[in-house]
């Protein structure tokens, strides 16, 4: 049976039309209130889940954890993009 020939499936977020998909999408995105989510309420229970996260990762797949010139080029580039949104929303930080 080639590409051409196969019955086109009727099942998943992919078959649906980009209408519904956003409209689905959208009910997500105001599932919860900002104010109400649990890390932006709980800086240590975020951390910690990071912390969780990656430890959950295998140390050969932790680029940082064995290159740390790698890991101190991301980080400059994460201060050089705290910087840009900063000075673009006049904030000093």
């Amino acid at each position: 049976m080639t590409e051409e020939t196969k019955p086109k499936s009727t099942r998943g977020f992919a078959s649906m039309s980009p209408e519904r998909q956003r409209e689905i999408a959208r009910m997500g995105g105001r599932s919860v209130p900002s104010e109400q989510r649990s890390f932006a309420r709980n800086k240590d229970l975020a951390r910690e889940a990071g912390r969780r996260g990656g430890l959950a990762t295998p140390a050969s797949k932790r680029t940082f954890s064995y290159d740390s010139e790698h890991a101190a080029e991301a980080g400059r580039k994460g201060g050089l993009a705290r910087t840009s949104v900063a000075e673009d929303d006049g904030r000093n930080t």
